[in-house]
């Protein structure tokens, strides 16, 4: 089964290929793709945004795809930055741009009031339907970058129960509890299944 991965951001499809590692799937990228579209996230919650990706790529191709839309969020900032993650300090904002703007608002908060966790809500849509995986992890923000790993605010998260922020550890450990490894792993576990009717049908 041919499966199309519908981001453009390189190191989620890299934690995604990771995770499905051996199982019987060909993924692709949407940079494999002969066109690509422009998919606006509209949605007020990860998964609207994650189920608009989803359908705009089956529209788009037909095949079976599975979308994502995660983000951090911090509830001593209503949730900030929520779905507005990647371009929480503008449309072309860079990754420092945003953890900038993230430690200047919450500068004057107590540390018992810096906690956030990150969400992520994959969809996975296919001509018999969409079914839905989310995955989160809790942990807090620090006042100052650790690590030189991962992507995004992985330098300000920092898990307790580690030790460690997202960007001290390795790609292993990361897959294991991060929100994205999380969902990943409920897909898996459906996938499995999954394919097990698709051989049957083929």
């Amino acid at each position: 089964m041919k499966i199309l991965i519908a981001t453009g951001n390189k190191h989620k499809r890299e934690e995604i290929q990771q995770i499905l590692n051996g199982l019987e799937v060909e993924l692709i990228s949407i940079d494999q793709l002969p066109e690509s579209i422009e998919v606006e996230e509209t949605g007020e919650t990860f998964t609207e945004n994650a189920r608009l990706k989803a359908e705009a790529y089956f529209e788009l191709t037909g095949l079976p795809v599975l979308a994502d839309d995660s983000g951090l969020e911090v509830p001593a900032l209503n949730n900030e930055p929520g779905v507005r993650s990647a371009r929480y300090a503008g449309e072309n904002a860079d990754y420092l741009k945003n953890n900038q703007l993230l430690l200047e608002r919450m500068k004057d908060l107590a540390s018992s009031d810096r906690k956030a966790r990150f969400r992520c809500v994959m969809c996975f849509k296919t001509s018999e339907g969409e079914w839905f995986f989310e995955g989160i992890t809790e942990g807090e923000i620090l006042q100052e970058f650790r690590g030189s790993g991962g992507f995004g605010y992985d330098p300000l998260f920092y898990v307790p129960a580690l030790q460690k922020t997202y960007a001290e550890l390795t790609p292993e450990e990361k897959n294991r509890i991060s929100h994205r490894g999380l969902a990943l792993k409920k897909f898996k576990k459906f996938l499995k299944e999954y394919l097990k009717k698709f051989d049957k049908r083929q």
